[in-house]
């Protein structure tokens, strides 16, 4: 597997001062991923499950991925894993990111979060992908008791040297999955988190509940979901497309929770997650707050630039390396909205016309 491209790599603070770690990649639009319950951002990056769909989503937008409180490069150290502050989380990564405006998805039980903040935030979210989550879990008998058969399991199995107990997990979110992308899931769950943290948060997402707020979610929304998922069943999928208005439902023929690249759903979901986000690149002008959200030395960089130098120059003049000369330019484009081969010229522009 040839090694990714870099990834940018940040840490900001909730407002409970928990330190969340996030990472910036790709090129276009801000896309701001509320994250599921397994994630480590070092991790995920070289993953034979995630790589390729992190690295087909850079290719559309601007992606701003994190790790949950108490898991991955985050602080592990918390109690806390409520709804409410798991949408703080989220706000304080799209605060620290200098996002404005920004497209937001929700993978599985980061579903409920996104949905959180699009209707907290209706002004800044512009549209709304929700891909294999859910408002609310099921609570009828069978669903409880199987519930509490998963507890068990990571009580006994979570932290131990072989994966058996595990690899049920692994089973139920990417059945189709190759011997190494099947070892691969096994080794996140023990290296995302601790066996405590791993109960008390699935048992605070168990009880995460946002259908009232669904009839009240005004923004373009794309719902999709795998038609054979054994994590979160294809009803929950239905449900919401059903009770938010304006949304699409956009079934895939897969048995796997986990998309994978080499399976015939890929392709439809690839497309119309493009398709959806595609209208993100025709976006109005940012306002001269969006100027506002850069930092001192991305405002360095950019007047710099808009004096005609180049990257070296820049970075000679600032005393910094051209690789993070880069890196704040980045930031600039991600912060103002601007994409693609203009974005330079554009950043500048706008720096110019803000005079």
């Amino acid at each position: 597997m040839p090694p990714a491209p870099p990834q940018d790599l940040r840490f900001c603070r909730s407002a409970d001062g928990t330190r969340i770690a996030y990472a910036v990649h790709g090129s276009g639009p801000p896309l701001l991923l509320a994250a599921c319950w397994l994630s480590h951002l070092e991790f995920d990056w070289e993953s034979p499950v995630w790589r390729q769909f992190l690295l087909d989503l850079g290719r559309t937008a601007t992606v701003i991925r994190y790790d949950e409180r108490g898991f991955g490069m985050s602080d592990r150290d918390v109690t806390d894993f409520g709804l409410a502050a798991r949408v703080a989380d989220l706000e304080a990564v799209a605060d620290a990111a200098g996002l404005e405006r920004f497209a937001l998805l929700g993978m599985s039980q980061g579903g409920p979060v996104a949905i959180a903040l699009a209707h907290r935030h209706p002004r800044r979210v512009s549209r709304l992908l929700l891909y294999g989550t859910y408002a609310a879990r099921q609570k009828d008998p069978a669903a409880e008791e199987m519930e509490r058969t998963f507890q068990q399991l990571m009580k006994v199995g979570w932290a131990r040297p072989d994966s058996t107990f595990r690899h049920v997990f692994t089973q139920l979110m990417i059945p189709g999955a190759t011997d190494e992308q099947a070892r691969w899931l096994d080794d996140l769950q023990a290296r995302a988190t601790s066996t405590e943290n791993a109960m008390v948060s699935r048992e605070a997402r168990m009880g995460a509940d946002v259908r009232a707020l669904l009839p009240e979610l005004d923004l373009p929304t794309l719902v999709v979901h795998a038609r054979g998922d054994r994590m979160i069943p294809f009803s929950d999928g239905r449900e919401l497309a059903a009770r938010i208005p304006r949304a699409r439902l956009v079934p895939l023929d897969s048995d796997n929770h986990i998309l994978l690249a080499d399976e015939p759903a890929w392709a439809p979901f690839t497309e119309e997650t493009a398709a959806f986000l595609a209208t993100e690149r025709v976006a109005a002008p940012p306002t001269s707050g969006a100027l506002r959200a850069l930092t001192d030395r991305e405002l360095d960089v950019l007047r710099l630039v808009g004096e005609g130098r180049e990257n070296p120059d820049v970075a000679r003049a600032l005393s910094l390396s051209v690789r993070t000369v880069e890196r704040h330019l980045t930031s600039v484009y991600t912060k103002l909205g601007v994409t693609g081969r203009s974005a330079r010229a554009a950043a500048v522009a706008r720096l110019l016309a803000d005079r």
